[in-house]
């Protein structure tokens, strides 16, 4: 006697469901680095700190990590300054490097609960 299977594809739900958990898990992953950042930016008044944003473009899966000052960038990549203790300059270049493994499994953990 045949038998007979019915599979029903949800192929269009899942990528929706799959995107904005994508979308979401980003979005965490940006913020992640923006706290690790935090810690390590220059402090003398706290202006560069509080500048820090995180910008989620959702058409293209990204999302920018930035500070907004006048002095941002010198302060990011003048390595002869001097700081307070525990403040650096490459204060968003070394999180993004030693935070790489931890931004990539906050995104894979939305994406498998969407997929749940």
């Amino acid at each position: 006697m045949p038998q007979r299977a019915t599979v029903e594809w949800n192929g269009e739900e899942i990528k929706k469901k799959v995107r904005a958990a994508a979308i979401q898990g980003i979005t965490l992953a940006a913020e992640h680095l923006l706290g690790e950042s935090r810690t390590l930016v220059p402090l003398e008044e706290g202006t560069l700190e509080r500048s820090g944003t995180v910008v989620v473009d959702e058409t293209n899966l990204r999302a920018t990590v930035t500070y907004d000052t006048p002095y941002a960038v010198r302060q990011h990549e003048e390595l002869n300054y001097r700081h307070a203790p525990g403040r650096q300059a490459k204060y968003l270049e070394t999180p993004m490097a030693t935070e790489r493994d931890t931004m990539q499994a906050i995104i894979a953990a939305q994406i498998r609960r969407a997929l749940r």
